[in-house]
């Protein structure tokens, strides 16, 4: 019977393909509304407002000893979690990531998808399409190459199948248009997690970010149980890591949030997932469905946090915080 061996948790920013000094540059952006910024309360503000109520004590988070630190913590983690997957050697990666309309868009966007062609194409366009810098000394984004990568084509198909037995309107695809890119969210798994080795992966993208069918926190938990529920009824003997990319807090730094949902995650369970305030789940902080996601569909095992890391990059406390973290 196959059988979930592990769940993996990661981020996925670009502050994990940039060296510090590409942070504070993002953040000259910030207050131009580069992204949409929301106060921990969840509404929506400008930059200048949230400098103006920002704790003074942020900027000893944006030294350069401080920024490099950060930097050299989210490189060790990144590099814990491709060494654990190498070293699991699964049959099948379940990749559980969300979409920045890179993919879908306004006039096709599902809550839910599966992909399963027998490759998915890495192509270097839109968002993942940053230029090489100079004056940074590092590639901002993934390299400029083309690439397709295996699909468990039989069994994600069979994924969707079950799936829709389970109650849930799975979109699919088979193939993407002529010089489509995957999502960021599944290209920093090969990019930065396969290192070494490429396995066959099922990609399941959620919406999280897009109003008005972007998945509640609970939903997808129970998309995750689904997922559980499907692999352990195929027959074969198949060791499979079901992996979820995204989040923690941005574009807004909320440390306190994000502490108290690794510790809930911890203990299992629904609960945490039905207590998420939607009204904080804006912007990037949507992301933290693909962590309810994953959470379903490893319930029962246990949560190893191998590090949490906000990354500050403007006073007013602009960033990305860091989250990663193995289910065995």
């Amino acid at each position: 019977m196959a059988k979930i061996v592990m769940g993996i948790g990661s981020s996925h920013s670009p502050t994990l393909l940039m060296k510090p000094s590409a942070w504070l540059a993002r953040a000259a952006s910030d207050d131009q509304n580069f992204f949409v910024l929301h106060d921990r309360a969840g509404a929506r503000v400008t930059y200048s407002e949230l400098l103006e109520k920002a704790d003074p004590a942020i900027l000893d988070e944006i030294t350069p000893a401080k920024l490099e630190q950060r930097h050299q913590q989210n490189q060790a983690a990144v590099g814990r979690l491709a060494k654990i997957l190498k070293e699991v050697s699964p049959d099948i990666v379940v990749i559980i990531g969300d979409d920045h309309k890179e993919v879908f868009h306004d006039d096709n966007m599902p809550s839910l998808s599966v992909y399963w062609g027998e490759t998915i194409p890495y192509r270097p366009t839109g968002i993942m399409k940053w230029k090489y810098d100079p004056n940074l000394d590092q590639d901002l984004w993934y390299p400029q190459e083309s690439k397709d990568y295996p699909v468990a084509s039989g069994y994600a198909e069979r994924l969707i199948r079950g799936m829709m037995d389970d109650g849930f309107d799975v979109a699919q695809s088979k193939y993407f248009k002529d010089g489509q890119a995957m999502s960021h969210s599944f290209g920093y798994v090969y990019y930065k997690l396969m290192t070494e080795r490429v396995f066959p992966a099922i990609p399941v993208s959620i919406n999280t970010y897009y109003p008005p069918n972007n998945v509640s926190p609970l939903r997808a938990y129970r998309i995750g149980e689904s997922i559980r529920r499907q692999i352990e009824s195929w027959g074969e003997d198949l060791r499979v890591v079901v992996m979820s990319t995204g989040g923690l807090s941005h574009f807004v730094v909320d440390e306190e949030f994000d502490r108290n949902f690794l510790e809930r995650l911890a203990a299992g369970g629904p609960r945490p997932h039905v207590d998420l305030p939607l009204e904080k789940l804006q912007s990037g902080n949507s992301e933290f469905r693909c962590w309810s996601a994953l959470a379903g569909a490893v319930d029962g095992m246990k949560m190893d946090l191998i590090d949490y890391i906000p990354c500050y990059r403007s006073p007013a406390g602009t960033g990305c915080a860091m989250a990663f973290a193995t289910w065995s």
